[in-house]
């Protein structure tokens, strides 16, 4: 999963961006309303987490302008402010979540993962494709009564393809939304990942899930697709 995080506190964005790096998340920073507004309207993300104080362009602003450019990503509005009035102008400006500061980081990731289900067919905290499960709150998988151990990133990956299953995914749209912006697009980095990956859930399996569309990328297919 790709996030934006917009913060203009250096501590509060450096804190939240190593938390949600070492959770398996893309995060692509901005500091300002304005980089921010960029960020969001040129690159594809699954969440945003926007503060609202911010230099250039508060956050209010920002979100108002995203919903005027008809971008439906999931806003998450971070905010000192406590009121009952300040709620209502952030939900009205377009954003789908508000979180109070100081929050609890735990919070923060489980609002995250609501957003990101909340407009997919996945409602459940828990994927499955065939006999392989993935746990998205633990980050534990298992093929049938298997356990697989999964690193950072072949997790994120497995995550990825799941949600996407059945459609034929470019090494560039893998990419980009498990790595963050500065990936290099000449890199094998995609197809390293995708043997790693194959190497512990498919390898020892008569059934195969992972396919590779010669010259696209690839697909994880479901055998009982609903």
């Amino acid at each position: 999963m790709r996030i934006l995080l917009v913060e203009d506190e250096k501590k509060m964005l450096d804190f939240l961006r190593q938390g949600l790096e070492e959770q398996r998340y893309a995060v692509d920073v901005a500091d300002n309303g304005v980089d921010g507004l960029h960020w969001a309207l040129n690159f594809s993300y699954d969440v945003i987490v926007l503060d609202i104080m911010l230099p250039g362009k508060d956050g209010l602003a920002v979100c108002r302008e995203l919903r005027n450019q008809h971008l439906i990503t999931p806003v998450l509005m971070l905010t000192a402010r406590d009121t009952v009035d300040d709620r209502v102008t952030g939900l009205d400006c377009g954003a789908d979540d508000y979180l109070v500061k100081p929050f609890a980081f735990r919070e923060l990731l489980a609002r995250i993962r609501a957003l990101s289900r909340r407009d997919s067919y996945q409602k459940s905290t828990t994927m499955t494709v065939g006999d392989l499960i993935l746990d998205t709150i633990t980050h534990s998988a298992r093929r049938g009564d298997r356990i697989i151990d999964l690193s950072t990133k072949e997790y994120a990956l497995l995550e990825f393809l799941m949600l996407h299953r059945n459609q034929v995914l470019s090494r560039t749209v893998i990419a980009e939304h498990l790595w963050s912006y500065d990936y290099a697009p000449d890199s094998n980095v995609v197809d390293v990942y995708i043997r790693y990956l194959r190497k512990k859930i498919d390898d020892d399996y008569e059934e195969k899930y992972i396919r590779t569309i010669r010259g696209t990328g690839y697909q994880l297919v479901d055998p009982d697709p609903v």
